[in-house]
């Protein structure tokens, strides 16, 4: 169920509605914090991460869901204090399944409660042995914090799918449970009968306008955290890193080669013919980045820039086709793209236009057109 504290975000003009609840972020000590989540998968968690990002920070423990005794804690500004026989109820397969399902939720789409109470309306048609698994299946995908009201029955509370999914004979998840009898099993179907019936008794209301909600999309993150790698260890860049601009993708500008596109657009931002030179050979990002930062600009580059970037990014998925499936296989995701450098060029958590992103996501345009053999005007 959604929290009713309710937040957003704006992105390139657009609303992103969220929620937030605790957390505790372990950074030397223990943190409470509010955790932010946005319809568009991202997480708000000291800096907004994608989905996938925030399952590794559980995984790792920098999202606390066990805390030991004695450790340090504190809320910024507030109190601070030490834990005594702490108690924690999440693990994090538990917190990230919340998370997912708040996600579904913002986005008016199944959570995993309602996609269990599906399986079991398709149960109730067709009771084949196979689709009572696949109603055991969906209540097992449901987090166990929230098992218990996925009926909205306050009396019986989930008991009624807990036997259902067991079987006769069976057994449920909760280990005070007796095994299932028959006598226990077919109440059980009597009570989703009787509750299919007093559905579909419920007269339907139409609404005097419908508003139609959309879906927000997806998001891939296109972070860089390794910026003094050699140019030459980025080919085993995992995933979508490769559609970052330091990735070695050679490409021919002027008749110059260039080692990637990082490499083209910060040489052809100097004015000075040495410095350039040595741009475009440098080994690292950082190196890169480096001697570039203290040259002179070419005159003009400040309002040329997006141009010269556009037709980098156009340069570089034309002529790497690996690259350009990559590419397209975002579909309609929003790329943000991290830049230490610029908040022009990278999203950097919510402070940047995220122009490098938006550009990308262009030149994917471009490249979707051209597959379904649309014309460019």
């Amino acid at each position: 169920m959604i929290s009713k504290r309710v937040t957003h975000r704006v992105v390139d003009g657009v609303r992103i509605p969220g929620t937030w609840r605790y957390a505790f972020i372990r950074n030397g000590r223990y943190f409470l914090t509010e955790l932010f989540i946005y319809a568009d998968g991202l997480i708000d968690c000291w800096g907004l991460i994608t989905i996938e990002e925030f399952e590794e920070q559980l995984r790792t423990g920098r999202v606390a869901t066990e805390i030991p005794d004695g450790a340090p804690a504190s809320v910024h500004g507030l109190a601070s204090w030490t834990f005594g026989e702490p108690r924690t109820r999440l693990t994090p397969e538990l917190f990230a399944a919340e998370v997912r399902d708040t996600i579904d939720q913002l986005n008016g789409r199944p959570d995993s409660t309602a996609r269990c109470l599906a399986a079991v309306d398709a149960f109730l048609a067709d009771r084949t042995e196979a689709n009572r698994i696949a109603v055991r299946t969906a209540f097992l995908a449901i987090p166990i914090t929230r098992r218990r009201f996925a009926l909205g029955d306050m009396d019986r509370k989930d008991r009624p799918l807990r036997v259902l999914v067991a079987g006769p004979g069976g057994d449920t998840y909760l280990p005070s449970d007796a095994p299932v009898t028959q006598d226990a099993y077919d109440r059980a179907l009597a009570y989703f009968e009787d509750r299919a019936r007093r559905r579909s008794e419920r007269p339907t209301r139409v609404p005097a306008a419908v508003a139609s909600a959309s879906a927000h999309v997806s998001v891939v993150h296109l972070h860089d955290p390794y910026p003094n790698e050699p140019t030459a260890d980025r080919m085993a860049a995992p995933g979508a890193r490769k559609l970052r601009n330091e990735h070695p993708a050679p490409i021919s500008v002027g008749g110059v080669d260039y080692p990637s596109v990082a490499h083209a657009y910060r040489a052809l931002s100097v004015a000075d013919a040495e410095v350039r030179d040595a741009v475009t050979t440098a080994d690292t990002t950082a190196s890169v980045r480096e001697l570039a930062r203290g040259a002179r600009r070419r005159e003009g580059w400040e309002h040329a820039r997006t141009s010269v970037m556009t037709g980098l990014l156009r340069a570089k998925f034309d002529r790497h086709s690996e690259l350009a499936e990559m590419l397209v296989a975002t579909k309609d995701a929003t790329l943000l793209y991290d830049d230490v450098d610029s908040d022009f060029w990278g999203e950097n958590s919510g402070r940047g236009r995220n122009w490098t992103g938006r550009l990308l996501e262009l030149v994917r345009s471009d490249l979707h057109a051209r597959q379904a053999g649309i014309p460019a005007p």
